[in-house]
């Protein structure tokens, strides 16, 4: 199948996403409209297991949906750094531990039908006291669950977050292969 962008068009530019719409030739020749929106860098989570067998998540205020939600520690890949190394930062930026192993999961593309954001996605064991460093617009709550309790908050809706759910599917797969 064959699709044609015939225009492009910039309609917000801010701190963290560009957003487009742009004018598509379809396969059967008709013409459509799609926005996008372009994330300007994207990010990587962490799937955190201390010696316990528990999970490490953070619980924080997200915006659009006016909750607090429960996550795994990720944020923002900066310009020359690997996933890898942007997780290990955020791990002991967000929750104040440090992991001593890091292994890839998997990258998923959270909200294919609109958006751009590439989420690359692993495991840490081997966690040791490091450091907590917020940033000032940043307040979470550290919590720790077993793999059993995470799996029963999803099927719950207590945890709602893409990104954590498919790390804890990835994780578990991985563990099962």
């Amino acid at each position: 199948m064959s699709y044609e962008v015939l225009e492009s068009r910039k309609t917000y530019e801010g701190k963290i996403v560009t957003i487009t719409v742009d004018k598509l030739r379809m396969p059967d020749g008709s013409e459509a409209y799609r926005e996008t929106v372009i994330r300007k860098k994207n990010a990587a989570g962490v799937l955190a297991v201390d010696t316990d067998g528990r999970i490490l998540f953070v619980r924080q205020y997200r915006h659009p949906f006016r909750e607090m939600l429960l996550e795994i520690p990720a944020g923002v890949i900066e310009e020359g750094e690997s996933g890898e190394a942007a997780v290990l930062r955020e791990l002991e930026e967000e929750t104040g531990k440090r992991a001593g192993r890091a292994e890839f999961l998997c990258e998923l593309y959270p909200s294919v039908g609109f958006c751009t954001e590439k989420i690359q996605l692993f495991f840490a064991t081997e966690l040791t006291a490091g450091t907590q460093k917020l940033d000032a617009d940043e307040f979470v709550e550290i919590e720790k669950y077993t793999p059993e309790e995470a799996i029963a908050m999803i099927h719950k809706g207590e945890i709602k977050d893409g990104k954590t759910i498919a790390a804890l599917f990835a994780w578990q797969a991985r563990k099962n292969a």
